[in-house]
């Protein structure tokens, strides 16, 4: 039976087990479609991933992301946690950044000191969110009319739709009813009280995805990509600024969102919990 090098790895925290779970698979170009997403399935974690020879010869590496129901062109912290898998068994880029091959195409990667950093990638979809479906997701968030603040689409492969409330405490209290939100990715962010909330980050995030096995995400990379740069683009955030998530869910996630001329860097911390070997 063939065995494959495994690693699980915890990103965008620098303490174990507070950040979000990354099972990571290496040399698995022999393994099928179905092998990937069979095991993905199995591991019940958000998101799963094989590490590829890259086809692009511009790219260090190649890799496919699955959550337990499907398979992803891009997210953020497989992102993050893959590069540094494939970088601790010895990988060597090309050149001064990393280049990451996935189905969205080719993502750049830097190292931050200690931390890992991806540049945003383009949002396949944008602007407003159609009331009838707003109204929708208000529902099933359970919030009181006029409770949003603003909605937008940030979908830069994972489907994303996001909301601001005003209050963080309203954002933590939230108890979603995932039946009414079955199909969706729903991210929603709220403002730090810098006096009250006794935090180190600028905003508080959490991510509901209905039906995965991982239904509220501890730490995301793909879509505090996508609200940075909706927040940046409208002057709601500044230039650099931290991300808290995790929270509610007694996770102590920290993502950090960077804005360097036309291009935001988002990154953060990764550390590996489990090494071993796989049978498939």
């Amino acid at each position: 039976m063939p065995t494959f090098d495994f690693k699980q790895l915890d990103v965008f925290s620098s303490v174990s087990l507070k950040g979000n779970p990354l099972a990571v698979v290496l040399g698995a170009d022999s393994l099928s479609d179905q092998q990937m997403a069979d095991f993905a399935k199995w591991t019940n974690l958000s998101e799963t991933t094989f590490l590829l020879t890259p086809r692009d010869p511009r790219a260090d590496y190649r890799v496919r992301i699955f959550t337990t129901l499907q398979e992803l062109p891009f997210a953020g912290h497989p992102t993050l946690g893959t590069c540094y898998a494939w970088l601790q068994a010895g990988g060597v880029p090309k050149g001064e950044e990393i280049i990451q091959e996935c189905e969205i195409g080719l993502v750049r990667i830097r190292r931050q000191g200690a931390e890992l950093a991806f540049i945003a990638p383009p949002l396949l979809r944008s602007g407003a969110v159609d009331a009838p479906l707003l109204e929708r997701v208000r529902l099933g968030l359970g919030l009181p009319p006029d409770s949003i603040v603003r909605s937008q689409w940030v979908d830069n492969g994972a489907g994303w739709l996001a909301l601001m409330l005003a209050d963080r405490d309203q954002l933590l209290a939230l108890q979603p009813d995932y039946s009414q939100l079955l199909g969706l990715a729903v991210g929603v962010i709220a403002p730090c009280n810098p006096v009250r909330d006794d935090v180190d980050a600028q905003f508080e995030v959490r991510a509901f995805v209905a039906g995965d096995g991982a239904q509220e995400d501890p730490a995301t990379g793909s879509l505090n990509a996508g609200v940075a740069q909706w927040l940046l683009s409208e002057g709601l955030a500044p230039p650099c600024y931290v991300v808290s998530q995790g929270t509610a869910i007694g996770r102590a996630g920290r993502i950090r969102v960077e804005r360097q001329g036309d291009e935001i860097w988002v990154g953060g911390a990764v550390t590996v919990c489990i090494e071993g070997r796989l049978q498939l």
